[in-house]
């Protein structure tokens, strides 16, 4: 049985070798690179949404380089710290899989009878991300209409993605974990400094949600050193500053071909109650 569920009737899902089939009738094709569709085309805002082929391997090629390697160790290491011997996850707007895979090999690798999957809204990222893990589950949707059953998941991780908070507490068990990730106030600063004359820190707070108890904030701080134009672009692409910086600012950027900067994130720990 698939952790997924129908988009459209929201019963089970079970998966055969290259569909998905509901026992109304509805079914959904397995693409060749092993990632599944359902999103309803009254959920989608655009033809295509989501990254665009060559956004998805510039931030592909980004993550694979280890830029962002402390964050995914301490993920890893808080979803081996959260979940039991068995254990339900599903990882939103998960990207080209690369944290996903990350938790679910270290949570196999501590011996955990583990099924994960990963929804994004891009189709393009997902082909990259269902070739990386082929034994995680992945299906384009909406963070904010996920195709899961209510109080099916165990811990769900959000790494800058839309905070769906009612989807998120619908479909976690009570006492399941949320991990939702975010930049903290010197996330990318000296970037920061190169693209505007007058940068900011970025806002931390504490934010409560109903149905949620807060268990901790872990902290990940490093320095990078990321080398190339290519990588500087994908890093810009990857932040929301890449559509709302002035032009000159992108300008000092682009002429760089190496940058050194601050990463700080912030992993905020939640428990449903």
């Amino acid at each position: 049985m698939s952790l997924f569920c129908c988009p459209l009737c929201r019963a089970p899902l079970q998966r055969e070798e290259r569909v998905y089939r509901c026992p109304n009738g509805h079914s959904f094709d397995i693409a060749a690179q092993g990632y599944t569709h359902l999103l309803p085309v009254n959920q989608k805002h655009s033809k295509m949404p989501g990254d665009d082929k060559g956004m998805a391997a510039a931030r592909s090629d980004f993550l694979n380089s280890g830029y962002y390697a402390p964050l995914r160790q301490a993920l890893c290491d808080l979803a081996v710290e959260l979940t039991g011997e068995t254990a339900d996850l599903l990882d939103t707007g998960c990207g080209e899989g690369y944290y996903t895979s990350g938790i679910y090999q270290a949570l196999r690798h501590a011996g955990k009878d583990v099924h994960m999957a990963g929804t994004d809204i891009s189709k393009f990222i997902l082909r990259r991300a269902a070739k990386r893990e082929k034994d995680v589950e992945f299906a384009v949707a909406s963070s904010y209409h996920l195709p899961l059953s209510d109080e099916s998941i165990d811990l769900l991780i959000n790494c800058f993605s839309p905070l769906a908070i009612e989807e998120f507490r619908r479909i976690l068990r009570p006492g399941g974990h949320f991990l939702y990730v975010v930049p903290s106030a010197r996330h990318l600063w000296q970037m920061k400094e190169v693209l505007y004359d007058h940068p900011y820190l970025n806002e931390e707070k504490l934010t409560p949600y109903e149905g949620f108890r807060y268990v901790k904030v872990a902290s990940v701080r490093d320095t990078i050193r990321v080398v190339g134009q290519p990588h500087i672009h994908a890093l810009f692409q990857m932040t929301p500053y890449y559509w709302k910086t002035p032009k000159a600012g992108c300008e000092r950027l682009a002429a760089l071909e190496e940058l050194t900067t601050e990463i700080a994130f912030d992993i905020h720990v939640f428990e449903k109650e």
